[in-house]
């Protein structure tokens, strides 16, 4: 069988996840990944006897992780049905024990976290937020009785939203205005169209609510108060599926995911920058014949599909003559997403620590200036909220015995702020430490700490080659969802595709998966690899 070969640029979730895809499509694919070890923001830094995931803590549908363990060779999967009925049964979430499938098992071990999140408010009360109905509306009467009557509102409408915006659109693949136009109407019936905190607030009168139904959207890099209400259906991602973790961290998903890939005949990399994709001229059409590596290695391929930053793929690695539509000011008048300050610390345990979760969302005194300061005004604010991770709650084999290691991750301005991290990474990691301590969160916690590491802004342009040192790719607004995102097939250069955050449908790990399957859905169509497997899937979810 005469392979066709096929050349990702990067080993995140989203490109390890196509990779996988295009083996099962029949070609030979090699993965090129700057780093040393795989994963892109979803690598892992170990020191001193502890393990840290650098990334996505947040696992969501298993399904389209047990999906990937469960592809063949040669064998595409494209045409089977994305949201199989047995899955869609919230009642039947897994709660405790095992949360992989079958498939998945075999790779990574992934258990079930509850609550998902627990939101601490500058106050010192807390709202446990697991989606369950009965004991939300009980804390909720608690906290705010006044919002009981609109959570069941909210959660009717988040429902709609769902439904149509997520498992009937989900895997639309927007690449023409007229895909777009077809579903507006439906989505300004549904009011997806007006900001999340906007739609929000339509049903919650206290900020504690509002804050508790809106906030999830800052873990995949978007302003609340930006973001279209489509990101409502997150509550009902999580209520449908859960919310898990991968025993030994995000990392050992990482991992099974590699032996998977090479398990199917590819290939990865390491230690192999690309400098560019060499394009060519073919029938006047500019056309993607492969890339050249840092060290001046040339690499030919029928297909080459970037999993790196959108920003980094176009104005560094594409040659501008052949941009006619991704030109340099159009890539630079998109919205980067916030970066992030993330401090990864060990620390003694203490019999007398405070009862917190695996996840904790800590927020500061202000909520909807502090957003504005973060994205519009590009300012480091003397307050922050931050997403603090102890896996070792869960796993206490990421750290030495009697020790936890954790993360915490505050917002901060990307780089359009020209902020100097250099300067100001000691002093800010030892503020938040000093917060975390004194305020009660982990007591002693400057006396216990035995490990520290801080990653800046500087981090994620230097390192992940993020444009502006964004955390999360092209900020999630609306003018910059659906067709407005960065396509995952290139409108300049033909066999060049993206894939990831930075592209439709968006960022997040269950996303970025679901832009691995969109994206080998166009490939299929494109090269013709099967077209029976790209025709026979369900109306509405391959874009024609």
């Amino acid at each position: 069988m005469n392979r066709r070969k096929a050349l990702v640029i990067g080993s995140g979730i989203g490109g390890i996840a196509c990779a996988i895809r295009m083996q099962s499509l029949g070609f030979d694919t090699t993965i090129l990944e700057k780093l040393d070890g795989p994963g892109g923001r979803a690598s892992v830094h170990k020191a001193e006897g502890f393990t840290f995931d650098m990334g996505p803590t947040v696992l969501t549908v298993p399904h389209f992780i047990e999906e990937l363990f469960s592809l063949e060779r040669d064998k595409a999967m494209l045409g089977e049905a994305d949201f199989p009925p047995e899955i869609l049964d919230e009642n039947q979430r897994i709660k405790e024990g095992v949360s992989g499938g079958p498939n998945t098992q075999r790779y990574v071990d992934i258990r079930p976290i509850l609550p998902f999140y627990r939101i601490y408010f500058d106050d010192g009360t807390w709202f446990d937020y697991d989606c369950d109905p009965d004991n939300t509306r009980a804390q909720i009467a608690r906290l705010a009785p006044e919002d009981v009557e609109g959570y069941d509102r909210f959660h009717e409408a988040a429902k709609a939203i769902f439904d149509r915006g997520f498992l009937e659109l989900g895997y639309t693949y927007f690449g023409d205005i007229t895909s777009m136009l077809k579903v507006t109407p439906d989505l300004i019936k549904l009011d997806a169209v007006r900001s999340l905190f906007s739609f929000v607030k339509k049903y919650f009168k206290s900020d504690k609510m509002r804050q508790v139904f809106s906030f999830e959207t800052l873990l995949i890099g978007g302003n609340p108060q930006k973001v279209p209400a489509i990101y409502a259906m997150i509550h009902f991602v999580e209520k449908t599926w859960g919310v898990h973790f991968a025993m030994g961290g995000t990392g050992e998903l990482v991992a099974g995911l590699i032996t998977k890939f090479e398990e199917l005949g590819g290939r990865v990399e390491y230690g192999a920058e690309v400098a560019r994709i060499n394009v060519t001229r073919q029938h006047g059409k500019p056309q993607a014949t492969g890339i050249s590596l840092q060290d001046g290695t040339v690499q030919e391929a029928d297909v080459v599909i970037s999993n790196s930053d959108y920003a980094n793929t176009y104005l560094k690695l594409v040659d501008a003559r052949y941009r006619r539509i991704n030109r340099d000011s159009l890539v630079k008048l998109r919205k980067q997403s916030m970066s992030l300050v993330v401090i990864y610390f060990g620390f003694k345990a203490d019999d007398n620590d405070p009862d917190l979760q695996h996840h904790n969302i800590i927020l500061g005194p202000r909520y909807e200036e502090l957003l504005t300061d973060i994205f519009d005004k590009k300012v480091l604010a003397d307050d922050f909220s931050q997403y603090l991770h102890i896996p070792t709650l869960t796993d206490p084999s990421l750290a030495p015995p009697g020790h936890h290691a954790a993360y915490t991750l505050i917002p901060v301005p990307n780089k359009l702020s020209n902020l100097n991290w250099s300067e100001l990474s000691e002093s800010y990691t030892n503020t938040v430490l000093t917060f975390l301590d004194e305020r009660g969160y982990i007591p002693g916690l400057r006396n216990r700490l035995v490990y520290q590491r801080t990653i800046t802004p500087d981090y994620f342009e230097g390192t992940l080659n993020a444009h502006l040192g964004n955390g999360f790719g092209v900020e999630p607004v609306l003018i910059q969802s659906a067709y407005f995102r960065p396509h995952n097939r290139s409108e300049d250069v033909r066999n060049l595709y993206l894939v990831g955050q930075g592209t439709q449908p968006g960022g997040g790990t269950p996303s970025v998966m679901m832009s691995a399957k969109m994206t080998a859905r166009v490939i299929a169509k494109d090269l013709q690899v099967d077209a029976g497997i790209v025709n026979a899937c369900p109306a509405g979810q391959v874009n024609p």
